[in-house]
C-alpha cells in the first residue's frame, strides 16, 4: 500500500526543508528546497521553452552531481538570480563543493524559473530585481512546514484559465520508502476535465487533498481538441510547470535520471496539453540516500519512479486547488464557487 506521509509534503522525506518568500506588489516569489547535506540529483526537461541554471552540473557523467539546494522561482529570466542569493546564503553557512582547502565553498544550486511577468504586478524594479533578496529570505525561513497555493514561486502563477500555485504531496510505501513532490504550477494546459470541476488527477487523490471531487457521473464525450480552459493565446516562455521530486532511497545519479524521466509523466496525469512548445516543464529528482536499496535495483527505480509520477500529479492538483485569486486573475474558486 502507498499512503501519504505525515505532512503530505515533500518534507516528509527526512533531511529536507522548504523555504518561501514573495513580493506581493510584484506578484512573484521564490521557493527553495534545502538539503541538510549534499544530495545526489538529476534533472529532466520536457518543455519547449525552459529557463534553468546549473542543470548541466547534474549530468550523470559530470564531476559533481550533488545539490545543496534547488530553487524554483517566478520572474522568468530575472528569477534565475534567486539561486545567486541562495548560493551566497549557503556559502555563509559553510556549505558547498570544496575545490581547494583555502578556496571559498561553491554551493551547487540548480534552479528553474516560470513566467509571471504579465500577471498585473508591479515589475518596475529597475536595475535591482527582487529575486536575489527573495532567494535569501526563502532560504532563511526554510523548515518542515510551508504554505501551498499563493506562496513562493506559485504566488503569481496561472494554470490554464485558473489561478496556479505551489503544490506538494508525499507518498510512503509499505516497506518504508518515502517520496515527495514540490511543484510550481504555471502551465498553458488545463488541470480540469472540460466542463467539470474535477481535476484530471482525481483518480490519484488521497484523503480529499484537493476537494474530493470524482468523475462518478456520466459527462459529455470529451472534445479531443485543445481545451477551451487552457491559457489563452500562449506565447513561448510565458508558461512553465517546474517541480522537484525527492526520495530517501540511496539511488545513484544515473538511477535518479530515470526517476526524473518517469516523474515527468505526473505532468501528463494532471494537465492537458502538456510539454508544449510554450512550456518550460522541468523536473529535478533528488535522493537523500538514507535508506539502502537491495537488488534488483532496476525494480526499485521503476517503483520509486512510478510513485514520484503519481505524487507529482497530486501535487499539481493541490497547488491549483489551494490557490486564491489575485485581482483580475481568474481562480479555481471563481470558476466553481461551490469549492
Amino acid at each position: 500500500m502507498i499512503r501519504p506521509g505525515a505532512r503530505n509534503l515533500i518534507t516528509d522525506v527526512a533531511s529536507l526543508r522548504v523555504g518561501q518568500a514573495h513580493d506581493a506588489s510584484a506578484r512573484t516569489g521564490v521557493s527553495v528546497l534545502v538539503t541538510d547535506e549534499p544530495a545526489a540529483a538529476a534533472v529532466d526537461v520536457r518543455g519547449g521553452a525552459p529557463g534553468t541554471r546549473e542543470t548541466e552540473a547534474l549530468d550523470p557523467v559530470g564531476l559533481v552531481g550533488m545539490a545543496d539546494a534547488i530553487v524554483l522561482s517566478g520572474g522568468s529570466v530575472y528569477g534565475l538570480d534567486a539561486a545567486s542569493g541562495v548560493t551566497a546564503w549557503l556559502a555563509g553557512q559553510g556549505r558547498g563543493f570544496r575545490v581547494a582547502p583555502h578556496a571559498p565553498p561553491a554551493p551547487i544550486v540548480p534552479s528553474a524559473i516560470l513566467f509571471d511577468l504579465i500577471n498585473g504586478g508591479d515589475k518596475n524594479w529597475g536595475a535591482v530585481p527582487p529575486y536575489r533578496a527573495l532567494g535569501i529570505a526563502a532560504a532563511e525561513n526554510a523548515g518542515a512546514d510551508f504554505a501551498l497555493g499563493n506562496a513562493g514561486a506559485g504566488f503569481g502563477a496561472v494554470a490554464g484559465a485558473y489561478k496556479g500555485g505551489i503544490g506538494s504531496a508525499s507518498s510512503v510505501s509499505d516497506d518504508g520508502f518515502t517520496v515527495g513532490a514540490l511543484v510550481a504550477v504555471n502551465a498553458v494546459g488545463s488541470p480540469l476535465i472540460p466542463g467539470t470541476d474535477v481535476f484530471w488527477a482525481f483518480a490519484l487523490e488521497q484523503n480529499n487533498e484537493f476537494g474530493g471531487r470524482k468523475a462518478t457521473t456520466p459527462f459529455a464525450q470529451l472534445d479531443l481538441d485543445l481545451p477551451a480552459d487552457m491559457k489563452g493565446a500562449p506565447k513561448p516562455g510565458a508558461n512553465t510547470t517546474i517541480a522537484i521530486v525527492a526520495t530517501d532511497a540511496d539511488f545513484s545519479r544515473l538511477e535518479l535520471k530515470r526517476i526524473a524521466i518517469m516523474a515527468a509523466d505526473g505532468f501528463a496525469r494532471a494537465l492537458r496539453p502538456v510539454h508544449t512548445p510554450f512550456d518550460g516543464d522541468t523536473v529535478f529528482a533528488l535522493a537523500t540516500a538514507k535508506r539502502p536499496i537491495a537488488e534488483p535495483r532496476p525494480l526499485h527505480v521503476m517503483r520509486i519512479g512510478h510513485m514520484a509520477a503519481d505524487c507529482l500529479a497530486r501535487a499539481i492538483a493541490r497547488g491549483v486547488y489551494e490557490a486564491q485569486t489575485i485581482a483580475q486573475l481568474k481562480g479555481y474558486r471563481d470558476a466553481f464557487p461551490k469549492i
